[in-house]
């Protein structure tokens, strides 16, 4: 199997896999992501910013970023200790891929969320609040953060693991049976791969991994693909990308892996779209629109999915316990709740959606619904809140 390994290439007998320097190959703890949040308490430090374009220019780029956000979270009052936990997530995962954005949400248990974006917000942004900020991940994160991608052939794969801003690598012989491997068997494709199938089926198990990609020829992506159970093969996504003299391009790869994740996220917001529209043009009463409507729909667990655009400023009004909100102190006094804090209605919306069990969606110009917030709902809401 694997006779050669370097920072900067991985054999796997006639198959390589070129990887970038500075990509890790540790194991990471495994976490739920947005919901991990959800345990956490506040405040929080939300900090987005792009890595360098240049690769040889990495090392001073993330240093001149540090410093600017260092300054900033000072000014916002940031602990030193928080301070030093969110320095260490940024200036020791140097990027991968050129000109991605990087995302640190921290409080004071320390990095919550530490993860690559497709591309970077228009703007550094440092936001110190109750809540963590989440919408430039909704809108340039990855659709699925943790995946794997599996480069095989008719001896076996390499399995690395991507969960959040880690990798994990490791090889996987195919099966030696004699039936097998006799000359000019046929058929026998599935059952070598049988121990890749199976190590691929136990990753997905128990790391709950999203998505699965594979890599190889064509014969060899089939044969595996059929020795996979129906749950796995379900989350699997074959690339037909061809092999180079040398080996697997990895920046190709990436490449094709993040065209697939991007367009998963833009058929989400098509999704959203579409249902949201024709349950408005429908007058069903399972769309809600606007901050008072979208309130009132998350208060009462009917949130399918949320949908969120430009919110810019507006705040909503929360209880003690973070249970219900609304739009505005009197509103929230006459659902029986007790106003106790003015939050950010970018902050308070997304996690009030994830808490649910509801997706989360930001959309472009395809919705431009009131108050930048709409929903589609699993019940049918009262006429009053009918988006219209």
């Amino acid at each position: 199997m694997p006779a050669e390994y370097s920072s900067h290439r991985i054999a796997l007998n006639s198959v390589s896999l070129h990887l970038p320097v500075g990509v890790s190959c540790v194991t990471n703890v495994k976490s739920d992501r947005f919901r991990l949040l959800l345990d956490t308490p506040g405040p929080f430090a939300s900090v987005y910013f792009a890595d360098s374009e240049d690769i040889d220019d990495v090392g001073a780029q993330v240093d001149l970023n540090w410093r600017a956000l260092r300054k900033r979270l000072h000014q916002q009052g940031v602990d030193e200790s928080v301070t030093a936990e969110i320095r260490h997530a940024v200036m020791n995962l140097r990027p991968p891929f050129r000109g991605r954005g990087r995302a640190v949400v921290a409080s004071a248990e320390g990095v919550v969320l530490n993860e690559h974006l497709l591309r970077p917000a228009a703007e550094p942004i440092v936001r110190v609040s109750e809540l963590p900020y989440i919408v430039p991940i909704l809108e340039h994160g990855f659709q699925h953060s943790h995946y794997l991608l599996v480069v095989v052939d008719p001896a076996g794969a390499f399995i690395t693991t991507h969960s959040d801003v880690t990798r994990r690598s490791e090889a996987v012989e195919a099966d030696g049976c004699s039936a097998c491997s006799a000359p000019g068997a046929t058929g026998f494709g599935d059952l070598k791969l049988r121990p890749v199938a199976d190590r691929v089926s136990e990753l997905v198990h128990d790391a709950s991994f999203d998505a699965v990609f594979l890599v190889g020829d064509g014969g060899s992506r089939s044969d595996l693909l059929a020795a996979l159970p129906e749950r796995v093969r379900e989350r699997a996504t074959s690339l037909p990308i061809g092999i180079r003299r040398g080996g697997y391009d990895f920046e190709e790869i990436q490449r094709a892996i993040d065209v697939t994740l991007l367009r998963q996220r833009l058929d989400a917001i098509d999704s959203a779209a579409e249902r949201f529209n024709a349950e408005v043009s429908r007058r069903s009463g399972l769309a809600a629109e606007g901050l008072g409507a979208v309130c009132s729909a998350l208060r009462d667990g009917s949130v399918a999915t949320l949908i969120l655009g430009e919110i810019d400023g507006a705040t909503v009004v929360a209880d003690e316990g973070l249970t219900t909100v609304a739009p505005n102190a009197d509103v929230l006094s006459e659902q029986g709740a007790a106003p106790a804090k003015t939050l950010r209605a970018d902050e308070a919306l997304p996690l009030m959606a994830i808490s649910a069990g509801a997706s989360v969606v930001r959309t472009d110009e395809r919705i431009t619904p009131a108050d930048g917030v709409a929903a589609v709902l699993h019940n049918p809401a009262p006429l009053h809140r009918l988006a219209v």
